[in-house]
This record gives structure tokens, C-alpha cells and sequence, in this order.
């Protein structure tokens, strides 16, 4: 064999050995890529799915930052992450947006995904509040129904990850997996929140406020954060609905539930407990400043008149106990400090009721021992 054959033999081989190691590579991150979407589509819950993608993601691909922006022109899905108690400083990663105007401006097909250097300025704020310097990013756009409903977000240190015109094969298979995924759990969540919702009123049941509240008094004793609770009754309900017929009752009640919403937080959980008595939980709250929020509850039910299908206007007043769980009291059982803070309430209420109504009255005014005073 010639000396030219043997060299060309020797680059043949070279060659191969190149494209063998680059098959590999290609099997290797196509592996990554099917367990991530496996990963995805196995979610059990909103939580999960936004770990996997914003976590597991950026530490199986060893990038230096990734986000998700999402379209939530309604509110609709940072109210869905605080009914979650997923709270948005949990996740620095997570951006929304009202209008996805500013998204379009930076893909030039919205269908694809846009490879290329990082700006600062153009990129810097889709990442939330995580430091991109120089390098390069992947935006994939998100697509259901032929809507842009966001973008998932990759951001790596090394400028040569991520060049523009290369294949996107791969990424454009993760943003449809992440789209469908990030819309199912969606629908899966407010499946679960038709399950809590009281149907006339639109705010939760008793259902959902018994689970929210043993959550609650484990973060009470896990933190040492106040918390309180109201129950709430509409004065002489019996009466409107014998004088003026259960559709008027109807509408005042989900007038009630209305104006009680108006005062509350979005931190806090508001619920039908049943008949014409409704439950708030105040979160992070101790008594003095519950008081204040049902006082003010309390004149927002008696100081503008309802008005009955019928044209009629007539006043509807409210009677609110008020009791407060408190780290400095002894949290030695969960279900007992539970069942003790419902029945405080619950007693404060039935005073207020029995002193003359259409009044707000703290459990600690009855001059028994009991969870707050103050």
C-alpha cells in the first residue's frame, strides 16, 4: 500500500471515529430528552411539572439558567399557583404576561425556536429575576391551538451551545411535550378547584376550606407565622328568604360572598361553610389586624342596601367571630389546635349573634383562656 493510500486510509478512520463519537453524542442527548419528556408527561401535579421543568431541566442539560414565561392576561394561572400554596418567590424562574406582543417581537417565526448569542437587553427579562451575562440562548415558543401561550427559556454560558441556524429538531419536540403538558395541568388543577368551588357563590366549599386550614396550622407551627379565622353569618338570612322568596336569598348570598372577597387578600381563602354562613382564613394575620378586615367586612354588608331581583332594596347586616392561632400558644397536636380554632371562632360568632348582631367579637373579649389576645 502506497504512503498516499495510508494516509488516506488514516483520515478515513479519523473521520469515522469523529462521526461515531458524534452519533453518540446525538443518542446520548436524545436519551436526555425522552426521559425529560417522560418526565413531563408523568407530572402528577403542577408543582411537579414546573420542577421538572425549570429544575430537573437545567441541571440534566447543565445550563445556566432557565424560565418559562407564560401568557395569564385574567390573573387565572398565578391565582391557580396561590390556591396551590406555591408562592411566585418560589419559583424566580416563572414570568408572566398579559400580552404576548413583546414575545412576537423576538421570534421571527413564532413556530420555531430562536437559537443565537444572549443580549442582555433583549433577553435579560425573560429569565425573571436569574443573572444571564454572555453566552447563548434557546427560546422555544410555546403553541396550543395555534396561540403562542408562552415560552420556555435556555440560557448557557458557552456561546457555541446554542448557534443560530443549527437543527432544532429536538427543542422543537420539548416545547410541544412542555406545551401540552403545562396545559393539561392546567386543566387537571381547575378540574380539582371546580371540586372545592361552592356552585352559587363561585367561592370555595367547606371541602376545601377543611384542607386549607389543617395546611395552615401545620405552616403556623413550622414557621411561628399568625393565623386567623373569621366565621361569618348573614343576620336574620331566614327571613329574607320567607319574605321575599329563595331567589332573593340566592342573590344575597353571592352578593355577600362578593363583597366579603372585596376585603380579603389573595393570600387569604374565603368559603361557603354552609346555609348562609361563610369561613375566612386570614393568613399571616393576628387579631388585632383581623379585626380591622372584619370590621371592615362588616360595614360593606350594612352600609350599601342589596337589591332583590324584583327591584327591591333592603339591608343585610353580618355578625363575625374572630379567633387567632398564635406560635407562642403550645402546638403539641395539629387536629386538636385545628378543632380548637374553629370552635374559638365559632363561640365568638355565636356571642355576637346572641349580643345584638350585626358585630364583630374576638374570641379572647369572652374572658376565657384561649388562643390570642392580641
Amino acid at each position: 500500500m502506497s504512503l498516499k493510500e495510508q494516509q488516506e486510509n488514516k483520515e478515513l478512520r479519523k473521520r469515522l471515529s469523529a462521526l461515531m463519537t458524534h452519533a453518540r453524542q446525538n443518542e446520548q442527548i436524545l436519551q436526555r430528552f425522552q426521559d425529560q419528556e417522560l418526565r413531563l408527561m408523568s407530572a402528577g401535579s403542577y408543582q411537579e411539572l414546573l420542577d421538572h421543568l425549570l429544575r430537573t431541566h437545567k441541571r440534566v442539560f447543565e445550563l445556566g439558567a432557565v424560565s418559562l414565561v407564560l401568557m395569564d392576561p385574567e390573573y387565572e394561572v398565578q391565582r391557580l399557583l396561590l390556591d396551590l400554596n406555591i408562592e411566585p418567590k418560589h419559583y424566580p424562574e416563572l414570568v408572566f404576561m398579559e400580552s404576548p406582543q413583546h414575545l412576537f417581537e423576538l421570534f421571527e417565526d413564532p413556530q420555531k425556536p430562536l437559537l443565537g448569542l444572549c443580549h442582555g437587553e433583549s433577553h435579560g427579562w425573560l429569565f425573571g429575576t436569574q443573572t444571564v451575562g454572555s453566552g447563548s440562548v434557546a427560546l422555544l415558543p410555546l403553541i396550543r391551538n395555534n396561540q403562542l401561550i408562552g415560552s420556555f427559556n435556555l440560557y448557557s454560558q458557552d456561546e457555541s451551545r446554542f448557534i443560530r441556524g443549527t437543527a432544532t429538531d429536538f427543542l422543537e419536540r420539548l416545547a410541544a411535550v412542555a406545551a401540552i403538558s403545562l396545559e393539561n395541568a392546567i386543566n387537571n388543577e381547575k378540574l380539582k378547584h371546580i371540586g372545592f368551588t361552592d356552585p352559587l357563590t363561585g367561592v370555595y366549599n367547606r371541602r376545601y376550606f377543611d384542607k386549607r386550614i389543617d395546611e395552615e396550622v401545620l405552616r403556623v407551627m413550622r414557621t411561628a407565622a399568625p393565623l386567623s379565622c373569621l366565621f361569618l353569618d348573614i343576620d336574620f338570612f331566614k327571613r329574607i328568604n320567607d319574605s321575599y322568596g329563595h331567589q332573593s336569598g340566592d342573590l344575597v348570598l353571592q352578593e355577600t360572598a362578593r363583597r366579603i372577597k372585596a376585603q380579603l387578600r389573595l393570600s387569604d381563602a374565603l368559603a361557603r361553610y354552609g346555609g348562609e354562613e361563610f369561613s375566612a382564613l386570614l393568613i399571616d394575620t393576628r387579631e388585632e389586624e383581623a379585626m380591622v378586615i372584619a370590621e371592615r367586612i362588616r360595614e360593606a354588608m350594612d352600609g350599601k342596601p342589596f337589591t332583590l331581583p324584583d327591584g327591591q332594596h333592603i339591608t343585610v347586616s353580618m355578625s363575625i367571630g374572630v379567633s387567632t392561632l398564635l406560635q407562642d400558644t403550645p402546638l403539641a397536636d395539629a387536629k386538636h389546635h385545628t378543632e380548637q380554632l374553629l370552635a374559638y371562632s365559632d363561640q365568638a360568632l355565636y356571642y355576637a349573634k346572641e349580643n345584638g348582631r350585626n358585630r364583630v367579637v374576638p374570641y379572647s373579649m369572652l374572658g376565657t383562656a384561649g388562643l390570642a389576645h392580641g
